[in-house]
């Protein structure tokens, strides 16, 4: 039986520029800020976690400040010197504090290396992992139509499978029909980021036969309803991506038919424990899942990667190489696209851990919390 006892925290808050602005209706970022997270065993073993709340509640309502203010005062407490066999004890300690699913994913995580490390085994191959190689796509989010057609094309060049571009109620479909008919063998995704109501459908439904595999998030969260309505009068499969931030949101897509997919993203809804959960419900229900992203540096990214080799994983996930968003990672490790593929690590764990030198120069402040 694998024993965790949880003697020292460390959080670590940096601030850091990409290379290139990402823009969506929703907003533009141009420097990424987070929270890394070191879990240290009695043994001396550490467990790498990141949250990926952003720094304004554009995306979800919480916060790089409010994530740190729940783990220091609420998370940490909860597991600090206590002695867990297995990550989902975690989940269960963590119920009495409502939401906060960011704060808490990066524990849950840290704790997945951490068990993954005693197991001596890759952590895709403790959760039941398949595949040894996943399937890479890149997002375009840009602010002109000429900019984001020579983005399609350099990401084509350079062997991605998958590309989902921005979609708003301003954007044209007659050019996306266009660059899909090019492209045959590439998947295409629409994000749209919840962007139409019911005043924009007739201009959702004209997107309906550009080409595009599926359109994630048409509506708001809020919308659920309307979402239902408009997949029953449309093609495309909806894949749900906000609306999704429990098991019990996926029970309600199941059960009115407001998308046909689910998008995976751990924070979301709290880390691996609850993704495994989830991932299991979608496979009795033949619900296809794909992983998207958030922006996030190479820690994130390894544990996307690890729950995209599972079985109900069906199509490329968010998975760019670690040189796309960053001018250098974080993590010692880089992720790296070779022929539209990215190999899985070999090594127990999640196969990431944290370049400290490289974190120096971002670092905005940092905090042990110890026994």
């Amino acid at each position: 039986m694998v024993t965790l006892q949880i003697k020292r925290i460390t959080l670590y808050q940096v601030r850091v520029p990409l290379k290139k602005p990402f823009i969506t209706h929703l907003q533009h970022v141009k420097e990424r800020e987070s929270i890394l997270v070191e879990v240290l065993d009695e043994d001396g073993t550490i467990g790498v976690g990141e949250c990926v709340a952003f720094s304004s509640p554009w995306y979800t309502e919480e916060t790089v400040e409010t994530a740190w203010d729940a783990l220091e005062n609420w998370i940490i407490p909860s597991i600090l010197n206590k002695t867990i066999h297995h990550p989902d004890e975690f989940d269960k300690g963590v119920n009495s504090i409502k939401r906060h699913h960011m704060a808490k994913s990066c524990i849950n995580h840290a704790l997945w290396d951490l068990y993954a490390k005693k197991m001596n085994s890759p952590l895709w191959k403790v959760i039941g992992g398949k595949l040894a190689s996943i399937e890479a796509g890149i997002v375009v989010a840009t602010s002109t139509d000429e900019t984001m057609v020579r983005d399609i094309e350099s990401s084509i060049t350079a062997g991605y499978k998958r590309v989902k571009i921005k979609i708003s109620k301003s954007s044209n479909p007659q050019l996306f029909k266009k660059i899909i008919a090019k492209y045959p063998s590439i998947l295409f995704f629409a994000d749209a980021n919840g962007d139409f109501t019911q005043e924009t459908l007739h201009i959702l439904k004209s997107f309906d036969d550009c080409g595009f595999t599926l359109i994630e998030q048409p509506f708001s969260e809020q919308q659920n309803k309307l979402s239902a309505m408009a997949q029953k009068n449309m093609e495309t499969p909806f894949a749900l991506d906000e609306s999704i931030s429990s098991f019990q949101d996926v029970e309600e897509m199941v059960e009115s038919q407001s998308g046909k997919i689910v998008v995976m993203k751990q924070g979301r809804i709290g880390g691996l424990s609850q993704a495994i959960r989830i991932h299991q419900r979608c496979v009795e229900e033949n619900l296809p899942i794909w992983v998207g992203g958030m922006i996030e540096f190479g820690v994130s990214k390894a544990f996307n990667m690890a729950f995209a080799s599972l079985e109900g994983v069906k199509f490329p996930g968010d998975f760019s190489s670690s040189s796309h968003f960053w001018e250098q990672d974080l993590t010692l490790q880089t992720i790296d696209v070779h022929k539209g593929l990215i190999s899985l690590p070999s090594i127990p764990g999640v196969g990431v851990s944290w370049n400290h030198d490289i974190i120096e120069r971002f670092l905005v402040r940092i905090k042990q919390f110890s026994v």
